[in-house]
């Protein structure tokens, strides 16, 4: 029989603890030790790999010519290319996947619109909701004008009845539980949403997933900070791990794979949130550049990749005098740390001085920015707002900026200025030693949409753009002076 041990487990990150305390050591968390207790192994109720009844030895198979090999498709494409291509070209059959994002961000909506995709194909897919009843969830299909595809519903928590229902009929291609968190099991005794229920459940649900090769896809909720909430151990089940992200003020929503055992984790989607559910966006560049203001200082065309997909975007700076003994320093959409060192570098090896001025730093459109390629537009934007320069509205901007003052080259540059020609751009400011590149070795002739040339002008130093920009400013001031 059974027997039930206490135990003290975090809330928020999953450690496991003898007695209870109120500070989380893992974490730093306050007051999110909870106990709980978990059944024993004691007989033949023992969990798998516990050491009791259930457990059986077996015997190590080869790698070729395996028994019962099935002969699914290696790939499960739902035709939504922007889907497809950050999951690395559609679900792997047998597959976990483990999607979060902010509430409202359009979550439910993006598997409502993949399950119905396949579902329209002839593939069963089995759309299951802890928190929706089925009335609601065939209410938003009917707004997405989805209300015809055969998407087998479910309103259920509970895992064994979920995975009792399942396995009845054919095997299904796609199970989409929203959300893990509502799930609960028998085999553990907590309540719903707790860390040892979300552990438990999500056990239970990939091991159904190997089992059957049903591909299966959890939707989990998100903190304060944006992390899926739960136990980290439940990203390291799973075989994929996607972030949907997105601002409240923008139509646009971002998918992106944080990690993915078949595909990329550097490849992005671009959706576009209608009236009609999520619109993929073929060319976010077109996006992200809508409706800017070329004659406005501080606004630079930054010429980025996002996986094998080079994405334009405007970074804006605004640089103003301060008030406070402090300068303030707000950055949204990318790294504030890097932030801070582009403005050392530009003091130091560029004679431009911030020290007494405010800077605020915003990457339009809500896109966030990692790659150090950046550095460039960044200090072209802020050089630009300082010294009230307008910056060649054709030009856009990449290069990797040193401690040193030195402008370093950046991967992918001809794919940049490919994008940046086919969407009428005429200059590109880039590093120096990127001619020597072997990707720009086999560059091809580089025409904008009206038929011109893209120009590249490279750089060296950090103190030649500042210069650049500095002898635009008073070509421009006297401009000004003589109308």
């Amino acid at each position: 029989m059974a027997r039930d041990k206490l135990s003290y487990i975090c809330q928020s990150c999953g450690a496991v603890y003898t007695r209870w305390q109120g500070r989380c050591e893992s974490c730093g968390e306050w007051n999110t030790i909870a106990e709980e207790s978990a059944a024993v192994a004691g007989g033949g109720g023992a969990p798998i790999g516990s050491g009791g009844a259930r457990l059986k030895k077996g015997k190590p198979f080869p790698l070729e010519g395996l028994s019962g090999t099935t002969h699914d498709a290696p790939r499960l494409p739902t035709q939504i290319a922007e889907l497809d291509r950050v999951t690395g070209g559609g679900f792997v059959p047998g597959s976990v996947i483990l999607i979060g994002g902010e509430p409202g961000i359009g979550k439910s909506t993006l598997l409502i619109q993949a399950a119905a995709a396949l579902a329209n194909r002839g593939q069963r897919t089995i759309y299951i909701s802890g928190e929706e009843a089925i009335a609601q969830v065939r209410m938003r299909a009917q707004r997405l004008g989805l209300g015809a595809a055969p998407v087998e519903l479910a309103s259920e928590t509970s895992v064994e009845d979920i995975l009792a229902t399942v396995s009845i009929g054919p095997r299904p291609a796609l199970v989409i539980v929203d959300s893990i968190q509502t799930m609960w099991t028998e085999a553990v005794e907590s309540a719903p949403g707790t860390v040892t229920q979300v552990r438990g459940s999500a056990q239970s649900l990939i091991r159904y997933a190997k089992k059957s090769g049903a591909s299966v896809i959890l939707v989990g909720h998100v903190t304060k900070d944006g992390q899926i909430a739960g136990p980290r151990v439940v990203e390291h089940m799973v075989d994929a791990v996607l972030s949907f992200e997105g601002e409240g003020g923008h139509h646009f929503r971002i998918l992106r794979a944080t990690k993915n055992r078949f595909g990329a984790t550097d490849e992005i989607g671009v959706f576009e949130m209608t009236g009609l559910g999520l619109s993929e966006v073929s060319n976010p560049s077109a996006l992200f550049l809508g409706n800017r203001d070329a004659n406005a200082t501080g606004a630079a065309v930054f010429a980025g990749m996002e996986g094998t997909r080079p994405v334009l975007v405007e970074i804006q700076a605004l640089v103003t005098q301060t008030s406070l003994g402090t300068p303030r320093r707000a950055v949204v959409g990318w790294d504030p740390n890097r932030l801070s060192m582009v403005l050392a570098v530009l003091e130091a090896h560029g004679g431009a001085g911030f020290g007494m001025h405010d800077v605020y730093l915003n990457v339009a459109g809500g896109l966030r920015i990692s790659e150090p390629a950046a550095d460039l537009a960044v200090a072209a934007a802020l050089v630009s707002s300082l010294s009230g320069a307008i910056l060649p509205p054709g030009a856009v901007y990449f290069g990797e900026m040193s401690l040193s003052g030195a402008i370093r080259p950046v991967a992918h540059a001809n794919a940049r200025l490919k994008e940046a020609a086919k969407l009428g751009f005429t200059h590109a400011i880039a590093p120096a030693a990127q001619e020597s590149t072997q990707s720009d070795r086999k560059a091809a002739p580089k025409s904008g949409a009206d038929g011109g040339e893209l120009r590249v002008s490279t750089l060296t130093r950090i103190g030649d753009l500042v210069a650049d920009i500095a002898g635009t400013s008073a070509t421009q001031k006297r401009t000004r002076f003589v109308k």
